[in-house]
């Protein structure tokens, strides 16, 4: 909460309170907490209310007349305490309503990077025009995505830093409801999303130094968007890295075009578990022909002569990290793999080339039982070795920002905490990469071990 909502919140117990004090001090504590509440509630109006100041100022509206009544009445007496206290019970639970809800939907705070760039950021828009939009039926329209950029960057330390979700308040906002809408929440939930600013800087002149950057590429999870890792991404841009996010039209909740259309998710679950999973076998493979297609546009991108493209690591979350594995075994211009809980989609062979490290929140009886032994034949099959680390304390979207802003329920965001969850899984994602890109440490299952339960599935042995 800010300090005018912080404001908003004691004037409102104050006047409460007023009631239950003596006689002498209850005409000074009463006038002066009914002014701030008043110029609070009015700067309100004025600079926008997220939804959970609303009982808050509802419970000082019902408290201030019980509060003011004794002031303007010379002979009004205070009601018998047996009657007053259910009403004042009332106004605090009212008033408490709104801090509780403002902690289990809070405007994210994102953390600090802690790698020694600074960490600039842009939005481009690409489009193939040798490949059919698959969602349309229109033959002249033909895939577009949208990419985002996290890049080691040179800047002042107080220029303007990124909207969360969107390039403007309004696109953040957009975004926003339709991931609201998407699992069935009322958008006003989110509204303090929209609000949160990153660390990285818009379009901030590239690091001088550092050569030449490794690039990691990410897909998003089912129906989410490009920036749902931005904690993630920038936490690794800052180590010197470039990070390429894609939103996949049709698919991803939201996903606003340069000219200000809005394309939101056209994947449906049709509740038939074999057609769900002949379904999302084809979306997956959009996505990694999209994942493709983005490295190759990288080629030609004016940032290219800083991008090491012969370094890349694709990486996704969910559905994103089964099109990282499909893509990797498609096209090995791909150096090295990261899939954050997703499970394998399409078909198994060939197997894959390239290194790969699954990352899987902790198993439960709720766990779909599939999952392991099909990420287990996949890692099997690899030639080089294959790691998966299975992280205590996690959920499916402890790998997203999600932990951030959403309320701390182990079952949904993880038990690891608001600002542990997405230092964990970058710091995991970084120790791969600076071993298979950069030549970093020669204990990578050492390293990783540190942070769950690690399998090694090695080549010759086969796991």
């Amino acid at each position: 909460m800010n300090l005018l909502e912080i404001l908003t919140l004691l004037s409102a117990v104050a006047l409460v309170v007023a009631r239950w004090l003596p006689a002498v001090a209850r005409p000074r504590v009463t006038i002066a907490a009914g002014a701030v509440f008043l110029l609070s509630a009015i700067a309100l109006c004025v600079t926008g209310i997220r939804w959970q100041l609303l009982p808050v100022l509802a419970g000082g509206v019902v408290a201030a007349p019980f509060a003011f009544s004794p002031l303007v009445r010379s002979r009004a007496r205070r009601a018998r305490w047996w009657l007053a206290l259910p009403g004042s019970v009332f106004c605090v639970c009212l008033i408490t309503t709104g801090p509780v809800t403002a902690w289990a939907f809070p405007v994210p705070v994102f953390p600090t990077p802690s790698g020694g760039f600074a960490v600039g950021t842009r939005v481009l828009q690409w489009t193939d025009p040798d490949r059919p939009e698959n969602f349309t039926a229109d033959p002249r329209d033909h895939r577009t995505v949208v990419a985002q950029l996290w890049y080691p960057a040179n800047g002042p330390a107080d220029a303007p830093r990124a909207q969360y979700l969107g390039r403007t308040e309004n696109e953040a906002r957009t975004v926003a409801d339709a991931l609201a809408g998407g699992v069935g929440l009322p958008g006003f939930l989110f509204d303090g999303v929209p609000l949160a600013r990153t660390h990285a800087v818009p379009d901030a002149p590239v690091a001088v130094e550092g050569g030449r950057f490794p690039v990691v590429l990410f897909s998003p999870g089912s129906s989410g968007v490009r920036t749902q890792n931005t904690a993630w991404a920038e936490e690794i841009a800052s180590h010197g890295y470039a990070v390429v996010a894609l939103d996949h039209p049709y698919d991803s909740a939201a996903v606003v075009l340069a000219d200000g259309r809005t394309i939101t998710s056209a994947t449906v679950s049709t509740g038939d578990r074999a057609e769900d999973d002949r379904l999302a076998d084809d979306w997956t493979a959009i996505r990694a022909a999209d994942l493709s297609f983005a490295l190759t546009r990288l080629g030609a991108d004016p940032l290219a002569a800083r991008l090491d493209t012969g370094r890349v690591a694709v990486t996704g979350h969910s559905m994103g990290g089964a099109a990282a594995l499909l893509a990797a075994r498609r096209d090995h211009r791909f150096t090295a793999v990261i899939d954050l809980d997703g499970y394998p989609r399409g078909p198994l062979s060939p197997a894959l080339d390239q290194p790969t490290l699954a990352l899987t929140q902790a198993v439960t009886p709720a766990t779909d039982p599939r999952y392991l032994p099909r990420l287990t034949d996949v890692l099997t099959r690899g030639a080089a070795t294959n790691y998966r680390l299975t992280i205590p304390g996690a959920a499916h979207l402890t790998f997203t920002d999600g932990p951030l802003y959403l309320p701390p329920v182990p079952s949904i965001v993880g038990s690891l905490g608001r600002a542990e969850s997405p230092r964990v899984v970058a710091a995991v994602s970084l120790a791969f990469l600076d071993s298979l890109l950069r030549k970093g440490s020669g204990d990578l299952a050492g390293a990783l071990s540190s942070y769950g339960e690690l399998s090694v599935f090695h080549v010759e042995r086969g796991r």
